[in-house]
């Protein structure tokens, strides 16, 4: 739904809700004014390097926003960074980045070009890459490029910094990093560039390099992180996020993962409406049931928190358990079947059996060896989630 008839102050109140940083809200009002008076939509730039397969809820913040300026009329780009991917962001970073290869870096642009829409209008997105133009310049126009920004500019950066007065090596391709997003500024002529609060330092850069090349300075929003059970910035390098391609009762049982105190943010950042009063099991089953009915569907929902409350809450088997055939032999050794259904190290199913937390149709064993018989047909338990049906050969 389009909201092209709101007053100045009203488009403002929505673009400028929920957001941390704003530079220069005076600057976003006078190019409101003007795109109305020329008929024009506005630029809007939001940037994302693909060094992970999947987009996650993280990322759904700042895709928000990105929304609310398509709903005004406005030209939004969701710039896939199949250059800069191969640089890799340190933002926030304690050292280098393992540097993607192409073939990576393209194998996961195709997976966010699948996933935007679930969220974005696709008739009011542009997609593009920013290799398109950065891969294009030539060596001479790198330097002057790399002119335009000096070393006391990037030394402002916290996370440079820190590891510099560590010790810690920074590699010369990571400076380049913020010099490639200002230049996507540039080429793309933003009006507006979106991004979290890690990025205002890019974002930044963004306008003085657009000044350099006699640009008119975009304007920065940025909008809040989203963090993770763990307290820290959903990230897919940490393993703490929840990717919008994840199975409904992977989605479900790791939103239920949030501890009582952040439900509010939560429900403020994917929600943007305060939490149900009352008891904070139920709000936290009615985030679950929100979070995975927008990527899945509302009956994908409701089977995942059948699935959450019988496996987690009540201990039981899931309904839908898979099947695994047992390997020749007898004894048969228990740590290659673990290891086989459930995808985890012969070391690691060790130990879980070590802890007494696998259980053989309902009896905890200890055995790494077990005869046949036992096995055969039986409902395998590792841990309080994973189930498996061992059939014979």
């Amino acid at each position: 739904m389009r909201h092209a008839a709101l007053s100045v102050k009203e488009q403002m109140d929505l673009l400028l809700k929920g957001c941390v940083d704003v530079v220069r809200p005076e600057d976003l009002e006078a190019r409101i004014r003007k795109a109305q008076t020329e008929r024009r939509p506005l630029t809007v730039k939001v940037g994302f390097d693909p060094s992970a397969p999947d987009l996650h809820l993280g990322h759904t913040v700042v895709i928000r926003k990105m929304r609310h300026f398509q709903q005004l009329g406005h030209r939004v780009i969701f710039l896939i960074g199949d250059f800069t991917g191969l640089i890799g962001d340190p933002t926030g970073k304690k050292s280098t980045r393992p540097q993607l290869t192409r073939e990576q870096v393209a194998a996961n642009a195709e997976t966010y070009k699948r996933q935007i829409f679930t969220l974005l209008d696709p008739e009011a997105t542009v997609i593009d890459f920013n290799a398109r133009w950065l891969g294009a310049l030539t060596s001479e126009e790198w330097i002057r490029l790399t002119a335009k920004v000096t070393l006391a500019q990037m030394l402002e950066r916290d996370d440079f910094a820190k590891r510099l007065a560590a010790g810690e090596p920074i590699s010369l391709h990571e400076l380049l990093y913020p010099v490639s997003q200002a230049y996507d500024s540039v080429a793309l002529k933003a009006d507006v560039e979106l991004g979290g609060t890690d990025q205002l330092y890019n974002l930044l850069a963004g306008r003085d390099v657009m000044e350099a090349y006699g640009l008119e300075p975009q304007v920065v929003l940025t909008t809040p992180l989203l963090l993770s059970w763990d307290g820290e910035k959903m990230s897919s390098s940490l393993g703490n996020n929840i990717p919008l391609t994840a199975p409904p009762e992977e989605m479900f049982g790791r939103t239920m993962r949030i501890p009582d105190d952040q439900l509010a943010e939560w429900y403020r950042l994917v929600v943007e409406q305060p939490p149900p009063a009352g008891d904070p099991l139920e709000a936290k089953l009615a985030l679950a049931r929100f979070i995975v009915a927008r990527s899945h569907g509302e009956e994908a929902a409701e089977e995942a928190e059948a699935h959450f409350t019988r496996v987690v809450r009540e201990g039981k088997a899931p309904d839908d358990v898979p099947e695994t055939p047992l390997p020749e032999g007898d004894p048969v050794h228990l740590p290659a079947v673990l290891s086989a259904a459930f995808g985890i190290s012969t070391s690691e199913a060790r130990r879980l059996i070590g802890q007494g937390a696998v259980q053989v149709d309902g009896e905890v064993t200890g055995d790494l060896d077990v005869p046949r018989a036992r096995l055969e047909n039986a409902l395998v338990q590792a841990g309080k989630r994973r189930f498996v049906r061992l059939t014979p050969a």
